[in-house]
């Protein structure tokens, strides 16, 4: 066992504060990271606060790591001593169902290991705990390589927020030319901007603030439409291929369906707490729409996904955290108050 320096949640009420935790000492497969930044997303403050169940406390959260791998196991070939390494959202899987042998990991048919919060049926069944810490050991599968080039602590949030994005826009086949809404402005919206564009579409960001067109038009949106604005929904319709839908609040997903071209498709990313309402089956029927969603990516997709970025100098736009400033952070993060994603430096921990 090595031991790390980590924040953590040790119930649902007290935020997050300094401990330590204990490594395992990584196996022939394994790679151990020295973990120097780790996104912040929002799903890590619903599980700090107990909001999904099934917590298992100490909690330490974060599955958006970059680092610089420390040592590897005896047997690991893919990477070495002092390689950019990044893990997301998971550290395994059963690897024999069908979504795993086709290099869909995250939809697991016996369930994706989490980076935090899970239990590690392949090491003594012990909880994982995830990037907001000094270290990590990971097996050598689920490890990602960061491309030269790209800014360590800005390419974090593609970890999470970029694949996730990806993922549909690259099922969906988009390609220059095609027209792309993307549904809120956020740390996955203004991922999907980025995205988008990258690979020649032309893109119209919703929002329901007419605020945050200036920021939305610096991303690269072509056009801004303000949701609440009845004329400016009206003259959207019938003019996108795709939708990718961020917003985790719920909201009716009628008033985008009628901006999609015939054989359009809406993709829902935000997983809202309460009810959305009710979807019209005539607007799906009558233009042969398709109502989707879409969560992470396997490992593979992701690793695609990191060199699209390098290639076409994609990264999130960050703000950095220290280790002190991390309850701050999740106050402002549930406000909305950052542009667009909070990434904690573990130097400071």
């Amino acid at each position: 066992m090595t031991v790390a320096k980590a924040y953590a949640a040790l119930s649902a009420t007290t935020g997050l504060e300094p401990i330590t935790i204990d490594r395992r000492e990584p196996g022939a497969h394994d790679v151990e990271i020295d973990i120097e930044f780790c996104g912040l997303c929002h799903s890590d403050v619903h599980s700090v606060r107990g909001e999904w169940g099934n917590t298992h406390w100490p909690l330490v959260p974060g599955h958006e790591i970059v680092g610089t791998v420390a040592r590897v196991g005896a047997e690991v070939s893919e990477f070495k001593t002092g390689d950019a390494v990044g893990v997301g959202v998971m550290v395994d899987s059963c690897r024999e169902c069908e979504s795993c042998q086709e290099g869909f990991e995250q939809y697991c048919e016996v369930g994706m290991v989490g980076t935090y919060g899970a239990v590690d049926k392949r090491n003594d069944d012990s909880i994982t705990q995830g990037g907001y810490s000094s270290s990590v050991v990971v097996d050598e599968n689920y490890v990602l390589r960061i491309p030269e080039g790209l800014d360590k602590a800005a390419a974090a949030p593609l970890l999470c927020a970029g694949i996730t994005t990806y993922s549909p826009l690259r099922y969906f086949g988009v390609e220059e030319g095609d027209a792309v809404g993307v549904v809120g402005l956020g740390g996955l919206g203004h991922m999907a901007v980025k995205l988008a564009k990258a690979m020649g579409a032309e893109v119209t960001v919703f929002t329901t603030s007419p605020s945050k067109a200036e920021a939305a038009r610096a991303l690269g949106a072509d056009r801004v439409v303000v949701s609440k604005d009845s004329e400016q929904m009206k003259a959207a319709r019938n003019s996108l291929n795709l939708i990718i839908d961020t917003v985790a609040a719920d909201h009716d997903i009628n008033t985008y369906l009628k901006t999609l071209k015939r054989d359009g498709a809406l993709v829902q990313l935000g997983l809202p707490e309460h009810a959305m309402p009710p979807i019209d089956p005539g607007q799906l029927i009558r233009r042969r729409l398709a109502y989707g969603g879409s969560m992470i990516g396997g490992i593979e997709e992701t690793q695609e996904m990191l060199d699209f970025c390098a290639e076409h100098g994609v990264v999130s736009d960050i703000e950095m955290v220290d280790g002190e400033g991390i309850n701050e952070a999740y106050r402002r993060l549930v406000a909305g108050d950052v542009r667009y994603r909070f990434v904690l430096d573990t130097a400071t921990l």
